[in-house]
């Protein structure tokens, strides 16, 4: 079963995107440096947008990203340790989610938004890259 299908369930669907959101708040606050100064100043000012905008954004993003994520879980499924397929292809899961936000954001009309993606896009394949381990751990407990 593929995330498609879990998303299907409106309890599942609720619980992943709240899970979603608890990944997204901690792999923010564990950048640091400078870059991880402007990661957090821009998540923040993301959501300073208005009240709920990550979740309802991580709501709209899912089924597009379910979309880009179910192939190479299948994939994952058919080898001995799916999780350990998933961090091996990190770049090919980064690359399949970013292709989604890229879309999203050059059809934006929002221009904070837009201008903080288009700041920050340079590193997020890397960023993408270091969240997989979380990543994992939310796809195994939702998708065994």
């Amino acid at each position: 079963m593929g995330l498609s299908e879990v998303l299907k369930d409106d309890a599942k669907k609720n619980a992943i995107v709240t899970d979603c959101c608890t990944l997204l708040d901690e792999e923010v606050s564990s950048k640091g440096g400078l870059s991880g100064m402007a990661v957090k100043a821009g998540y923040a000012a993301v959501k300073g947008i208005k009240p709920g905008f990550i979740k309802h954004t991580v709501e709209v993003l899912l089924p597009e990203f379910s979309e880009k994520l179910d192939p190479i879980w299948e994939e994952a499924k058919k080898t001995s340790n799916p999780g350990s397929h998933l961090l091996s292809n990190k770049s090919r899961v980064a690359d399949a989610l970013l292709a989604v936000t890229d879309a999203r954001a050059a059809r934006s009309n929002k221009g904070t938004v837009k201008s903080f993606y288009e700041k920050l896009r340079p590193s997020a394949k890397k960023n993408v890259e270091e969240a997989m381990p979380r990543l994992v751990k939310l796809l195994e407990k939702h998708l065994k």
